[in-house]
């Protein structure tokens, strides 16, 4: 017992010394690093911990699997790491009980990952070794790299030394690979970009409420019949799916007679929307019955009409040609056939429309030649095809902040062999409530604009110009495919919900409507520090995602992701690679949460370059959109879209 003591003593003796030694050395230059030259030299040749003594016992034992975070996971035989600061792990044994530290030594690796050069972790010994601090045996010894001492897309290696204050492992721990991966990376701002942010697509649209065509196609027909004329005769109408035959030709001027010039060259059985116009190719074809008296004999003749429908809007007074808000609807009547029994077909369009301030224009029909003209059509005997006909009303509205108008439509058909017998058809209405899909909504809300309408069904999207903003675009495309509900990706048909200036919400101190500096204020605070970062980036700012101009931000009062403080974010940072590369990558913030993001935060906190935060949502325009309060949209991020998650590293790919 009085040896072991001795040799206890003896220990701690020269764990003071140790101690004494790198406190010493805790001020050696960068001149001072001997950089180790063998991966087969012993520990105790490179002494970082202490003086080795002469002492008696067991010595101690790395463990044989060391690790590397955060947030250490692995994949094949490398360490995948989130940033710089890297941890590095492994445990320490000693047979005598005894607490004991590991050295850790990191190197560069060559093409086959093998150990190349050792790399300087610390200045506070000559050895540029990082010492944990003692523990029990059996227990995780660790380090933490200062930032700048390791580089971002570069492939080490490690292994570590055990000491128990006298004594040191005679042999190295196993190698352990680790790479600092970014969650993306993305070269400087290119020069210039043809990416047009407010560019919109057309979207096929599922009706709510279409008429009786939806129950065309799953069985026979609905027909409406009018009663008897003088003679005994009535007229029907059925309205079946679009024949295989609707397809039409465009007519030279197309643009001065169709109201939606796209919807021409769209397939029917199928209805479209953007933000500001419809176009409903599933209406369906109209067929016309002219029955005798006798019920069970032949038709005396029938008429068939392909029909077509389309909505536009116009976002300011402007746009339209007149002083007003404005929509405009038409009809597109196209004969197939007309038999000789009817003499001749006229159809009139009832436009239905529930609206407070709103003033509607008679139908004005016109040919394919733009001149005036009407929807009847009498019998020819030619062989030519009939001519279709366009029929167009106009509606202005002219009230006050905001209204949804709800639209209904149906055709009423004569024919010339009788002055009695009418039929109409249903072609159903702009949407069931609440969805409304085709219904406009017409505002005045909007300041320094004038007042417009918009189909506010249509969720428009808005394109980071990830060619001019990379950096930006990495992190609003990371944050999208991380976040919890994936806010704003198209991709997981999950949208932002606008902050409009027709905002319910207030402040609590001033009462003033609260606005997108209220919540970035919360996420953003001026108390907020950038990450350090490589100073080609030029000077950062806090960026937040969700945007601070959305009920999804983190600082929106009541918002589904809000928190007490942007601390509780995912945190991010943009930095060069060390890979040889000119490439910029996007890395965990770890100065705060250790572990890096979970993923489960409901919100992001990034530093990116001012310019590209301040400019990769600049072109949004609401006036254009006429987005209002809860009006939802999508961000896409075409650089990054390519990759089928955030898994692994995603590269920048150039748009255009």
């Amino acid at each position: 017992m009085i040896r072991r003591h001795s040799i206890l003593a003896l220990r701690c003796l020269a764990a003071g010394a140790a101690i004494a030694l790198l406190a010493g050395a805790g001020t050696a230059g960068a001149a001072d690093f001997t950089p180790n030259a063998s991966t087969k030299a012993a520990p105790s040749t490179r002494p970082a911990a202490g003086p080795e003594s002469a002492a008696a016992g067991a010595r101690p034992v790395s463990g044989k699997n060391p690790s590397a975070g955060p947030q250490f996971s692995k994949s094949g035989s490398t360490w995948q790491v989130i940033a710089p600061e890297t941890v590095l792990r492994n445990t320490v044994t000693d047979a005598d009980g005894d607490r004991s530290n590991l050295s850790f030594e990191a190197w560069t690796t060559d093409a086959s990952g093998k150990p190349k050069t050792q790399v300087k972790l610390t200045d506070a010994n000559p050895h540029g070794v990082l010492v944990s601090p003692f523990v029990a045996s059996g227990q995780t010894a660790q380090v933490t790299v200062d930032y700048g001492k390791l580089k971002p897309g570069v492939l080490y290696t490690f292994r570590t030394s055990a000491f128990d204050g006298s004594l040191y492992e005679t042999s190295w721990s196993p190698w352990a690979n680790f790479k600092i991966n970014p969650y993306a990376t993305f070269p400087a701002p290119q020069a210039s970009s043809t990416i047009d942010p407010m560019a919109q697509s057309v979207r096929e649209v599922t009706r709510s409420d279409p008429g009786p065509v939806t129950a065309a196609r799953k069985a026979k027909p609905k027909r409406t019949c009018s009663p008897a004329d003088a003679q005994g005769r009535t007229l029907c109408i059925e309205v079946s799916p679009p024949s295989k035959q609707a397809k039409r030709t465009p007519p030279s001027s197309a643009p001065a007679v169709e109201l939606v010039d796209w919807c021409v060259t769209k397939p029917h059985g199928k209805d479209y929307i953007t933000r500001s116009e419809a176009c409903l190719k599933s209406v369906g074809q109209a067929t016309l019955i002219f029955l005798d008296t006798d019920p069970t004999s032949p038709a005396l003749g029938t008429a068939t009409f392909d029909i077509e429908q389309s909505i536009k809007t116009y976002p300011n007074k402007g746009s339209s040609g007149s002083n007003f808000a404005e929509f405009d609807q038409q009809l597109i009547l196209t004969p197939r056939h007309i038999d000789a029994a009817l003499q001749g077909v006229t159809l009139k369009w009832n436009v239905g429309m529930a609206c407070s301030s709103c003033v509607t224009s008679q139908t004005k029909w016109v040919d394919s030649l733009n001149k005036p003209s009407d929807a009847h059509w009498a019998y020819a005997n030619d062989g030519r095809p009939y001519e279709s006909s366009w029929g167009t009303v106009q509606t202005t509205w002219s009230g006050t902040g905001k209204e949804t108008i709800d639209l209904g439509w149906s055709i009423t058909a004569t024919v010339d062999a009788s002055s009695a017998a009418t039929a109409t058809a249903d072609f159903g209405t702009s949407g069931k409530a609440p969805v409304r899909e085709l219904a406009p909504r017409c505002d005045d809300i909007l300041k320094g604009a004038a007042p417009g309408c918009a189909l506010p069904f249509y969720r428009p999207v808005y394109t980071i110009d990830t060619n001019l903003y990379p950096a930006a675009g990495a992190y609003y495309w990371l944050m999208q495919e991380k976040m919890p509900g994936h806010p704003g990706s198209l991709k997981w048909d999950s949208f932002l919900r606008y902050l409009g200036p027709d905002t319910t919400v207030k402040h609590p101190v001033t009462g003033a409507p609260w606005t997108s500096n209220d919540s970035r204020g919360k996420v953003c605070p001026s108390s907020w520090t950038a990450h350090p970062s490589d100073a080609d980036l030029g000077a950062l700012s806090c960026d937040e995602y969700a945007m601070a101009s959305t009920h999804e931000s983190g600082g929106f009062p009541g918002g589904p992701n809000q928190v007490a403080s942007g601390n509780e974010c995912a945190q991010l940072y943009a930095d060069r690679l060390g890979d040889g590369s000119s490439n910029f990558g996007l890395l965990a913030d770890v100065r705060a949460a250790k572990g890096g993001p979970s993923w489960k935060e409901k919100c992001g906190r990034a530093a990116v370059p001012a310019k590209q935060n301040s400019e990769a949502f600049k072109n949004l325009n609401p006036a254009t959109l006429r987005l209002l309060d809860s009006d939802g949209f999508f961000v896409s991020n075409p650089g990054f879209e390519h990759c089928a998650n955030a898994n692994t590293t995603c590269a920048w790919r150039k748009v255009g």
